[in-house]
Parts: C-alpha cells; structure tokens; sequence
C-alpha cells in the first residue's frame, strides 16, 4: 500500500505550515454572506442552485490558492478540514484551546471562505476508542474544543472510530477513465498482513468504548449544538490487521443512534460506503434523513469488484460512471430538506494535476463540482415544475 489518510494528514501539516496567508491575494477574497454562499447570481438563485444545501470543500492540503480561487469561482464558499496551529503561527498552543480554533476560523474568514465543518477532530484517537489509561483527559479535551467550536460558529465535527488503521487503500494510482488515476482497495492484498501493536481488537470492545464516549460527549454537545457526524468505516471490512471495524452497516449505524438518541448524535453520509455495504442510498438517506440525522455528506461515486457484500475489492469512480444513481441520491437529500454541508470525496486525479494527495486533485474536483452543481439545479427545478 501506497499511503493511507493518516500518511496524508501528515504531509498536510507540513504543506500547511509552509503556506503563508498573506500570500494569498486578496483579490480572490469574495464578498459572501453569513452562511458562506456568494450574494453574486442571476436567474435560480443560488441557494437553489445549491438545492439549499451548503457546497463546501476539503482543503486538507492547506491553503492551495490556486483551488481557492477556483472553487469560488465555481461557487463553492464552505471550508472543511481539521485545525493546524502551524498554519495560524500558534504552535505551542493546543488544536483545541478556543485561540487556535478561532484562529483558524479568521484565517479561512479572511480567504472569503466559511470554515463550516471540522474533519479529523483533535483529541478522539487511541485512547478513547480502544478504553486505553488517559481517555478520560482525551475526551475532557474533546469536549472543550466542542466548546471551542461553538465559539467560532462551527457546529459539524465528522468523526469516525477507526483506531489504530483508518481510511485505507491497497493502490492509490489505479488508471481509471482516460488515464484519470483513482484509488483502489483488495482485501485479499492485505488479509495476512501482521497484526498491529494492539493486537487482536473485538467488536465487543470498540461497541463498549463508543457508548462509553457518546455518554461523556453527547450531553456537553446538545448544551452547545454540536452535531456529531459519524463517518462509515472506509473500507467497511471486519477487520484489518486484527483491528475490528465495527461501522460497516446500515444496521450498526442504526445501532450507533440508538446508543444515545439526540440531534448531536448523527451521521456523515458518506454514501461510497454505504453503497458498498449494499445499502439503497435513497431508502438510507430517507431514513437517517427524515430522523434529521445527517449531519454531513460526503457524495462520491465507487464501484465494487468483488460481487460481494460488503465490497472486498472495489474502485473510487468519476461521479458519472459508478454504481450509485447519483441523480436519485441528490433527489433523496432534497427530498427530506437535508440543508448541511455537502461535500465530494475521493475524486479522480486528472490530466496535469499532482497525484501527492490521492482522491482531492483540484481538477477533479472541478469536475465533481461541475455535475454536482447540475444535480443540484435539476432537482430543485423538477421539484418546483
């Protein structure tokens, strides 16, 4: 395997520390209005155009200023990705003390942009979601930056519980459509790999350390209306190297709710994984979404290989040519007035871009940017004819 997301997270903190935001030209500063959309239009106006949803996008990468630019010229005001004290200048200070959250919020305020949803949250890793000595500190200093959030005007924190192994793939340069390079994962290339320092991990116990912080979290979280988005596990096998995934159906996330029903406690929608657990995308965004229970998505297209469920072997795809009728999966989210952040994920790296950061290529996203935004209008109109 090429690099996982914890491999990427790392350079991105190097690539963010080396970015200077005054080199950012103001010129690419738009003026928008609170809820980070452009007061720029004509005809449909653009929360219709939008289908009242928040278009945001992944900069984990940093401050690129030239995906900036492009991405508000395609409209797209909302910021999603993680707090780096590095790139505020801050960095003795802790990712989440409310100084460096808010610095990071004013940092993306003054690129025009609307940092709207939190993805790889500080403080929630081994500790809590293996029960191991010092979770309690760990989910003290989460709650805290819950706090710090709500300060700045952040209310989406998209997490996951994957210890130890997390987003995962076995190639991340498969030639795709036209020589587009995506990425790719085949259980059979990493079912006899060595297990991890933490040995055999048990469903049992990931289940039991997840109740155990939703009961710590989620009551701080409704005092300051935090939503808890939890993301699919990716891929959503049993197991890796020994570690249990345990977010792999639409059943475990029903599950998941149930643990401590609140409006806090919800879902990333990361509709690639569900699809590739067998679920119905539009049945499962009726669901969850009718409960007001998606906090967040994730709208990407895959294709399995395998044949089986769920997918042991499959391929991230162009947003037009996967398995998922994503006409239909935009129609589901208009259809229950899902109006959160909505992002693409996992798009493929085209002709003349960089494939350093698999999955978020400028081009790609583009692209994604361009059908996405036509999904949008066409389901707001159909709706309104």
């Amino acid at each position: 395997m090429k690099d996982n997301r914890r491999d990427f997270l790392k350079k991105s903190t190097s690539l963010v520390a080396a970015v200077s935001l005054g080199g950012i030209a103001s010129s690419i500063a738009n003026p928008a209005n609170a809820s980070g959309r452009s007061n720029v239009g004509s005809g449909l106006s653009n929360l219709a155009k939008d289908a009242g949803m928040q278009a945001s996008e992944a900069y984990f990468s940093g401050m690129n200023e030239r995906k900036i630019a492009l991405l508000k010229q395609m409209n797209v005001f909302g910021a999603v990705g993680g707090i780096s004290t590095k790139m505020v200048g801050l960095d003795n200070a802790k990712p989440y003390e409310e100084k460096s959250v808010l610095a990071v919020k004013g940092a993306w305020s003054k690129v025009g942009l609307n940092f709207n949803v939190v993805e790889g949250p500080p403080s929630l890793g081994e500790k809590t979601k293996l029960g191991l000595e010092g979770r309690d500190e760990e989910i003290s200093n989460f709650i805290t930056f819950m706090k710090s959030l709500s300060k700045a005007g952040v209310d989406t924190i998209c997490y996951n519980w994957m210890p130890a192994i997390g987003w995962y793939r076995t190639q991340n340069d498969r030639p795709g459509r036209g020589g587009a390079l995506v990425t790719a994962f085949d259980f059979e290339d990493i079912k006899n790999a060595p297990l991890t320092q933490y040995g055999i991990v048990s469903k049992e116990t990931l289940w039991k350390n997840l109740e155990y912080f939703l009961k710590a979290v989620i009551p701080e979280a409704e005092k300051v209306g935090m939503k808890l988005a939890m993301h699919p596990d990716d891929p959503q096998v049993d197991s890796i190297k020994g570690i249990s995934r345990i977010m792999t159906s639409v059943d475990n996330f029903k599950r998941l709710i149930s643990l401590y029903p609140s409006p806090s406690n919800g879902i990333t929608m990361c509709q690639g994984n569900f699809s590739l657990m067998g679920a119905d995308i539009p049945e499962t965004v009726k669901y969850f979404g009718k409960k007001k229970l998606i906090h967040f998505v994730h709208f990407r297209n895959v294709q399995d290989l395998s044949g089986k469920t769920p997918s042991q072997k499959f391929t991230e795809t162009f947003h037009d040519e996967g398995q998922i009728d994503m006409y239909k999966a935009m129609e589901a989210y208009y259809n229950v007035g899902f109006t959160g952040p909505i992002r693409p994920d996992h798009v493929p790296t085209m002709a003349g871009d960089s494939n350093d950061f698999p999955g978020y290529s400028t081009i790609g996203s583009l692209f994604a940017w361009g059908y996405i935004k036509g999904l949008m209008e066409a389901v707001s109109k159909n709706k309104k004819a």
